[in-house]
């Protein structure tokens, strides 16, 4: 499977509405501000999974098998295959990217969708109902929200810059000589990568532990909006590997990225 642009662009409008059709999904269970209608239950770590992130990973797999025939799949809500490794397309996703926050009825949590080929993410779509945005970007095409250009933000120097920080790290970005702007930290990994590719802010540092249905459908976003993803070894990231666990993570725009790269290690490491 090899897309062009052109296919790409088409394919956009359905992974879009695919997207649109999950979120309403997620929204009949949605309360703002209250609990969540959905019958919750708790994985092995401790983290929750609803009875609605059940619904859309189900409807999710439906559609994405007519969109993608050919791709393998990974989901945060499906037992993985080995099966996916041997395809040179993959649809990642997380039905709902943020499950705590929406079980307490925060709207900061999204449905995120890539298709990924040959390693690569060419085509993704981070949908936030409850906040009335949609982030969609393909290869070659620009990245969106809600169908306006967006780009990262235009700062060339990381002086004075809004970063959101790990929770563990918020100290040492505080006290770091850049006099950062510490910006409130969205419950959804995929909201805080493309918020950086909207320009709303600089530059986000993850914690170990992300996974790819986290981050994939963001990647492309961020990349077609100017920036960069790269774990804390720098290096353009790469899907479909047997283990889906990322090291700490740095997305910033293409000219404050290796700055950021070097300020992530110096914050592993706890120096200024």
């Amino acid at each position: 499977m090899q897309s062009t642009v052109t296919d790409l662009s088409i394919l956009m409008a359905r992974l879009e509405a695919v997207a649109r059709e999950a979120g309403a999904i997620a929204m009949t269970y949605f309360r703002l501000a209250e609990r969540t209608s959905a019958d919750v239950n708790y994985k092995s770590g401790g983290s929750p999974v609803t009875e609605a992130d059940l619904a859309v990973d189900r409807f999710l797999f439906k559609e994405m098998a007519v969109l993608a025939p050919d791709a393998g799949w990974l989901s945060e809500e499906t037992a993985d295959n080995a099966d996916r490794l041997s395809r040179a397309a993959l649809v990642v996703v997380d039905p709902i990217d943020g499950t705590t926050a929406f079980v307490r009825g925060d709207k900061r949590w999204a449905v995120s969708i890539a298709l990924i080929e040959h390693g690569r993410p060419v085509a993704g779509v981070v949908h936030a109902p409850a906040l009335g945005k949609t982030f969609a970007a393909h290869k070659g095409g620009g990245a969106f929200l809600n169908g306006a250009p967006i780009e990262v933000s235009p700062r060339e120097e990381l002086a004075g810059a809004r970063i959101v920080s790990p929770r563990d790290k918020t100290e040492f970005f505080e006290k770091s000589a850049y006099g950062f702007t510490i910006a409130t930290r969205a419950p959804s990994l995929a909201l805080r990568l493309t918020d950086v590719a909207a320009g709303a802010n600089d530059l986000a540092i993850a914690s170990p532990g992300a996974r790819d249905w986290d981050i994939a459908a963001a990647d492309v976003i961020l990349s077609e909006a100017g920036g960069l993803l790269s774990e804390i070894e720098g290096g353009p990231l790469t899907y479909n590997r047997p283990t889906s666990r990322r090291d700490m993570l740095v997305a910033a725009p293409r000219a404050l990225f290796n700055e950021s790269l070097a300020l992530a290690k110096a914050a592993m490491k706890g120096k200024s």
